[in-house]
């Protein structure tokens, strides 16, 4: 039976101009390379997929200018690891962090995204097709396999899961060919996702009755733009809940549903974005830029920066600095 193939990158690829190379010392020969165009950057991006039903990526690139990029996706849900990078989804807005996992459901729709130069994309990426996560493994688990979009989903954004950071680490350094790699390679999947259903199944928290109501939206917004005027000062949860008209516990919950970010990575997110333009536009010294986000701990904003980019703030500047 000829195997099937659905190569999901390849709207993407085309349209940035990669091209196939032949595959870097450091990667796995089953799976094939592409290198982008010498005026759009360096590096390099391997794909492996195993009969349209999973793939596997990893990527290292520089640019060398910002790029926005918007492309048809296919049907996929992806959870994939950035040691750095230094990028927004655009549509909806939202920050593309390092050192946390990132679960994504692709259902057909347009990704927009705007990457910027000279900070390294570097990371992999575990997709999984309809074959798989619909067909495969409904029909050999029935009635008893949760939803795997939600379960994707719940995970977006965590930064406490080492066991499935050490397992991508391992499918990004595997290093065998043939049978080894396809048997290695669906071992790892089966197991990731065993890892999430076990992670998303201690997920507890408030249970909404209903939808949220206009007023609800309304104040959330409010708090929302309250954030974004005062992100540099110290803000009490307890000033929110006012704002809000409600409690912690369903504020909490309703901001993270809404807008895909809980209170405090909100906050960080606008911090450290505003650190970076500080980096980039001013000379000022980090400590000076540090409180002027809002950390009176150069140390502490160092570590979130570089949690939060794979960069620390020195090494971010002199890197957007950088002209090639």
């Amino acid at each position: 039976m000829e195997e099937q193939t659905i190569n999901l990158p390849e709207p993407c690829l085309n349209q940035l101009g990669f091209h196939p190379c032949a595959c870097k010392k450091n990667l796995n020969l089953e799976g094939v390379c592409y290198e982008p165009p010498k005026e759009l950057g360096e590096g390099y991006y391997w794909y492996y997929e195993r009969e349209g039903m999973f793939a596997i990526a990893v990527l290292d690139l520089r640019l060398k200018e910002d790029k926005v990029l918007e492309y048809q996706q296919q049907d996929f849900i992806s959870i994939n690891y950035y040691d750095t990078i230094s990028a927004e989804e655009l549509s909806p807005y939202k920050r593309m962090n390092a050192n946390c996992i990132r679960g994504h459901v692709s259902d057909c729709q347009v990704f927009r995204a705007r990457y910027h130069k000279n900070v390294p994309i570097h990371g992999i990426e575990l997709m999984l097709m309809p074959g798989y996560y619909h067909d495969y493994l409904v029909q050999k688990y029935p009635d008893e396999f949760p939803d795997p979009k939600a379960a994707f989903l719940s995970i977006d954004g965590i930064s406490d899961f080492p066991e499935l950071v050490l397992l991508m680490r391992q499918i990004q350094t595997f290093q065998g060919t043939g049978v080894s790699a396809h048997l290695f390679y669906e071992s790892k999947v089966s197991e990731a996702i065993s890892l999430i259903i076990d992670k998303t199944k201690g997920h507890k928290g408030f249970t909404p009755s209903g939808e949220l109501s206009k007023e609800d939206l309304t104040n959330l917004d409010a708090v929302k733009s309250y954030i974004e005027d005062h992100f540099a000062f110290d803000i009490r949860t307890e000033h929110l809940t006012k704002i809000a008209c409600m409690g912690q516990t369903k504020l909490r919950y309703s901001f993270k549903k809404l807008y895909g970010y809980t209170i405090t990575e909100f906050i960080q997110n606008k911090r450290i974005a505003h650190a970076e333009y500080m980096l980039i536009g001013t000379d000022f010294p980090i400590s000076q830029i540090a409180e002027a986000v809002g950390y009176h701990h150069a140390g502490r904003f160092s570590k979130l920066f570089q949690k939060t980019t794979g960069l620390f703030p020195e090494e971010y500047r002199r890197l957007m600095r950088t002209q090639k």
